[in-house]
């Protein structure tokens, strides 16, 4: 469904195809970035002339060659914005891709499905109308895991009934993980700048940590949630993919924001630029929470992971071990709570949506990929939107919301921080991509990463490229307690210029053995 360029000359192509790892490969902030609209810095002038260069490699890798298959739509004219918005605001023009659950006023937002491919809205939501008074640039709409991966437990990541199956740069028989995987493979083969992902429960840094990128899940509530197709009200939000900490800091400044339709937006405790201090960020005498339990049992990652502590070490951290396992009574409230919210927050989007015609529900939905199987449901069923409709006691559902909140903060990570005297917990992110198979589903296998309890806490969780095992990334992950944001931003921007581990690049080729 890409809205292509012209033909271009072989020459050009070659060009698109070569410059690969100075795309791709993650690198430090700079070292006096600007903190508003001000004159257009090195960095945002060199994003302007590479505006072409993203459209010319979006036509080479994901419309030919490779076929990574990440971009839905994009604005062959984005050059031409670009240059009109260099001096409208702090991202002087910058490339932002968009994931297909956030509205944007150009392209139908469908979340991945046929059911709405016609929901062509006119509107941008809050979070893009920001972006673009910063002086952001819609290059385009990104695939995603359909409906954000929460319509069947043995779904495929990065696969839509509108884009297809999205390819991890890295290694294109491997998974992008989910569901904000065009978000991550686009950034990490260098199709734009930065791109906005989705999360209700790892969906911004699984994809991040897996195709190489910085992936920051901000606090619930620092970022509008309005026109964005929603899941859970105490779960969702959107942040930012980026290849540096540094360009996630700015991207968030650029997106957060009190929104009056969205309350928790209302009680957000934000900073006005999440760029100051990361340059000269410290971890001297700052006391980590390790969750060494998290790394899992491959040796390889492991050894990877106590390479990142050394260099946090090295930084003057001082590094408690933390022990933490999920009490089973957490993941029996967990898909409760998200059954009853994605019912009713389904509903809510569906029938105000300004479009006519289309599903106003989401017994709709289910009853129109019943209705179009052969399309829809070739691969996965629709299990847990089944599920939803008949999740509806709203007594049973506020005591596990309780329960959950009790469980990730009160003693999950405000007790972790508390007890141990500690700043921030770290832990490996996920572990390597897996091979994709359409027929069986993902393989989200090794007990690696401990982002969930972020997630379902609402809190704060960056991941930062750690290094790679099989030639394929693995992120390093820094949660912090509520509104932390900033806080845990300057951490990860210190780690990042203190890394030694070398980073994998994008092969664009099936994945092979190689030497580490």
């Amino acid at each position: 469904m890409n809205t292509s360029l012209p033909a271009r000359t072989a020459l050009a192509l070659l060009f698109a195809t070569t410059a690969i790892p100075a795309f791709a490969q993650s690198s430090a902030p700079p070292a006096a970035p600007p903190t508003s609209a001000g004159t257009p810095d090195e960095a945002a002038l060199d994003e302007l002339a590479a505006v072409d260069e993203y459209l010319l490699r979006i036509q080479a890798l994901d419309d030919n060659g490779p076929m990574i298959n990440a971009v839905i739509a994009y604005d062959p004219a984005a050059a031409v914005t670009a240059r009109q918005q260099l001096n409208a605001g702090p991202l002087h023009g910058r490339t932002v891709l968009v994931k297909d659950n956030v509205e944007t006023a150009e392209w139908p937002t469908t979340a991945g499905s046929l059911a709405l491919k016609d929901n062509a809205t006119g509107r941008d939501a809050p979070l893009i109308a920001q972006m673009r008074k910063a002086g952001g640039v819609v290059l385009g709409k990104v695939n995603l895991s359909e409906w954000a991966n929460i319509r069947s437990n043995n779904s495929t990541s990065g696969w839509s009934g509108v884009g297809g199956l999205t390819r991890n740069p890295f290694a294109i028989d491997r998974n992008t993980c989910g569901s904000s995987a065009g978000s991550g493979a686009a950034v990490a083969a260098g199709f734009a700048w930065a791109a906005i992902g989705t999360e209700t429960n790892g969906s911004i840094s699984c994809p991040a940590s897996m195709n190489g990128l910085v992936g920051f899940k901000p606090s619930v509530g620092i970022v509008s949630r309005t026109h964005v197709v929603p899941i859970s009200s105490t779960q969702d939000t959107a942040g930012p993919m980026t290849r540096t900490v540094y360009d996630a800091a700015l991207l968030l400044t650029a997106i957060a924001g009190a929104d009056p339709a969205d309350p928790v937006t209302l009680e957000a405790k934000r900073v006005p630029d999440y760029t100051a201090g990361l340059d000269t960020a410290s971890l001297k005498g700052v006391r980590i929470g390790v969750i060494r339990s998290a790394a899992g049992q491959r040796a390889d990652i492991k050894a990877l992971f106590d390479a990142a502590l050394a260099d946090l070490t090295r930084l003057g951290a001082v590094l408690v071990d933390v022990e933490y396992a999920p009490p089973a009574e957490m993941w029996e409230a967990s898909l409760p709570v998200l059954m009853y919210e994605l019912r009713e927050e389904m509903d809510k989007y569906l029938a105000g949506r300004p479009v006519a015609g289309g599903p106003r529900s989401l017994a709709d939905v289910v009853a129109f990929n019943t209705a179009n199987a052969d399309d829809e449901m070739r691969w996965f069923k629709q299990e847990l939107f089944e599920q939803a409709l008949t999740t509806t006691d709203a007594e049973a559902y506020a005591k596990n919301l309780a329960t959950l909140r009790r469980l990730t903060r009160v003693e999950g990570i405000d007790k972790l921080l508390a007890d141990n005297k500690v700043t921030f917990l770290v832990a490996p992110t996920q572990g390597p991509a897996w091979s994709t198979d359409l027929v069986n589903g993902d393989n989200f296998g090794g007990g690696v990463g401990a982002g969930y309890l972020a997630a379902i806490a609402g809190y704060p969780h960056l991941t930062v490229p750690m290094g790679g095992v099989e030639g394929l990334p693995i992120g390093f992950s820094i949660m912090g307690g509520q509104w932390q944001d900033h806080a845990v931003l300057k951490a990860g921007a210190a780690y990042e210029k203190a890394r030694t581990a070398k980073l994998p690049a994008p092969t664009f080729r099936p994945w092979r053995p190689v030497e580490e």
